[in-house]
């Protein structure tokens, strides 16, 4: 060990490592018993060749050693007991199936084990949220994971259970993609997350907080991996305690039991042998050493080696160097999601999982990619509207410093309605394929197919009179679901082209016509229109027409307050509206 810590032999990077990783494994797992030999051999060298901030560091882990006689697993496993016995409030462990969340369920559920049978009173609820988009492999291992975890925590007698909870069949990716037109997700216009990831544990969380006024919640966060996570949680700490408060869900606390983890300490309870430590003059270097018989085996009988593998093939290396040495990156650091994910410029998880012996997902890959393709700049205006979904055209907003005269950037709105039902077609196909081919894929559900044709049903901008779906699914499969009457079925393709070409006739928007008729079909049999005058202004007040005849009329208005070229007529059947409403409220 001495040999590294000679002059000039470390660099600031090199000394920041060793704090804030090296000293936490000498804390926790008692491998400096070679430390004292190591610097009584330091003390014998040439003071020309000391470096007084590493042998000051070596003599702090030493005292430290000392002091705590180390960090074993016990140590957490009783802090975890700790915590669980304290009060009655129930835990919801957070679990994605990844690196972290598993450690977090393998550290509770040996604390539960080890636990006597009279404490264990409260229950432990394992959540798991599916996207309905995530990458097969991780879709397939969390399921099995889910499955074990229950059914193995049953038969031990502990009092954790496993759900899986998923985003409402309206809120799902390809309900908002392909059902409402949004565009792929971007770094500014990030709209996938809380829909489908937060919503739904939230929900969860909620759920359970009314049954038992608080609960708290299990996360695998580590402060060496997020920085910003570590801030927050430590900004709503609870004094003189292991918990904080949850930053947004009222009646709910956090607990991190694996805070103050490194990513070598996950691994080493994920693997469940001995990580080895050595330093040499070329540097830190790790490897396991495989002590135990039971190594990668977790408390519910499952094996660790599929995550393990995981990682592995998600890498750009195609190993995990932590076997190995330093020099190589950590495919530890490997990060899996939702395989429709275009917020990130390439899934690299993704490409290395396919270069790595998983080709038959490369048509995931080809349509994620395409789906990035549609956020060039240059392709914004072929996919998309030129209207915002509540009709109008819409513009930059002025930035500092700019003059309210000056041109500014058109905003374009939802994808158009023909690549919706191509994309739609596409994945059906894709799904097809790969059920043909043996891999049992679902890429959109029969209650997404539900909301995504309810969705083009009642679209604000093209509102879909053919009833395209249905007929869609009926080409790709060859059968029909259990699709719901289409209430607007007094409509169809045949009305649709009768009012284009008297649209051209009479010199009158089409779309605005079937939008003013699809309306008085959803007002129809009430005995109260209430706001349909309403409702009939603000269609009336929507841009009409192309985009360059939008914009033309707009250049030449005066005021915002003049942005309706319907203006006139509409204050004219306001005020008769008015009227006839004054005349209404009169009791005979």
């Amino acid at each position: 060990m001495a040999d590294l810590f000679q002059a000039d032999a470390l660099d600031d990077e090199q000394l920041e490592y060793i704090q804030n990783e090296f000293f936490a494994g000498f804390k926790r797992y008692k491998n400096s018993d070679t430390l004292p030999a190591g610097l009584d051999k330091y003390d014998q060298l040439d003071d020309s060749l000391k470096h007084q901030v590493s042998i000051n560091l070596c003599r702090e882990l030493l005292r430290e050693q000392k002091n705590s006689k180390g960090f074993p697993l016990k140590h957490f496993i009783d802090d975890v007991q700790s915590v669980y016995c304290s009060d009655n409030r129930p835990w919801v462990i957070g679990y994605s199936g990844g690196k972290d969340s598993s450690a977090v369920v393998t550290l509770i559920y040996l604390a539960l084990l080890s636990l006597d049978e009279s404490k264990r009173t409260k229950p432990v609820y394992v959540v798991a949220s599916d996207t309905l988009v995530e990458t097969p492999l991780v879709v397939d291992h969390v399921n099995r994971s889910l499955e074990s975890i229950g059914n193995n925590a049953k038969k031990d007698g502990l009092p954790l259970t496993t759900h899986k909870v998923l985003p409402k069949p309206h809120q799902t990716f390809w309900s908002c993609l392909l059902g409402k037109g949004y565009p792929a997700p971007t770094q500014s216009f990030r709209w996938c997350t809380e829909r489908m990831k937060i919503d739904p544990v939230s929900d969860f969380i909620k759920d359970k907080v009314s049954q038992h006024d608080e609960v708290i919640v299990i996360l695998g966060s580590r402060s060496q991996e997020s920085a910003s996570r570590a801030q927050v949680i430590a900004k709503h700490k609870i004094e003189n305690t292991r918990l904080a408060r949850h930053t947004t869900l009222a009646n709910a606390f956090i607990y991190t039991p694996i805070d103050t983890w490194s990513m070598d300490d996950v691994w080493k309870l994920i693997r469940a042998c001995s990580l080895e430590v050595t330093i040499s003059p070329m540097g830190i270097g790790k490897k396991w050493a495989d002590e135990y018989g039971l190594e990668w085996e977790n408390p519910w009988g499952g094996k660790n080696l599929t995550l393990w593998n995981l990682y592995k093939d998600s890498s750009d290396q195609g190993e995990c160097p932590m076997v190995i040495d330093d020099s190589t990156p950590s495919c530890g650091n490997s990060r899996f999601g939702c395989w429709t994910c275009t917020v990130v410029t390439k899934d690299r998880a993704m490409e290395s999982l396919i270069q790595n012996g998983e080709e038959w997902m490369q048509p995931l890959l080809t349509f994620r990619n395409k789906l990035a393709e549609t956020n060039v700049p240059a392709n914004k205006d072929i996919y998309r509207n030129y209207k915002r979904r509540q009709g109008k055209v819409n513009y930059q907003r002025v930035k500092d410093g700019q003059e309210l005269s000056e041109e500014r950037a058109h905003v374009p709105g939802p994808y158009w309605l023909k690549y919706r039902k191509e994309w739609l077609t596409e994945l059906l196909v894709q799904q097809r394929e790969f059920n043909k081919d043996g891999y049992s894929v679902t890429l959109v559900t029969e209650p997404e197919l539900h909301a995504i044709r309810q969705e083009w049903l009642n679209d604000p901008n093209e509102p879909d009179w053919a009833d395209s779906l249905p007929k869609i699914y009926r080409e790709v499969f060859g059968v029909d679901l259990n699709w719901v009457i289409n209430d607007n079925s007094s409509f169809g393709e045949v009305e649709a082209q009768i009012l284009t070409d008297l649209g051209e006739q009479y010199n009158v928007e089409p779309e605005m016509v079937q939008k003013l008729l699809d309306l008085e079909l959803s007002l129809e049999g009430l005995s109260r229109r209430t706001g349909v005058f309403d409702k009939l202004g603000t269609l009336l007040r929507q841009d009409w027409g192309t985009l360059d005849e939008i914009k033309q009329r707009h250049a030449q208005l005066q005021s915002k307050s003049d942005f309706d070229i319907h203006k006139d007529q509409i204050d004219k059947y306001e005020r008769e509206i008015l009227e006839l409403e004054k005349q209404a409220k009169v009791e005979f």
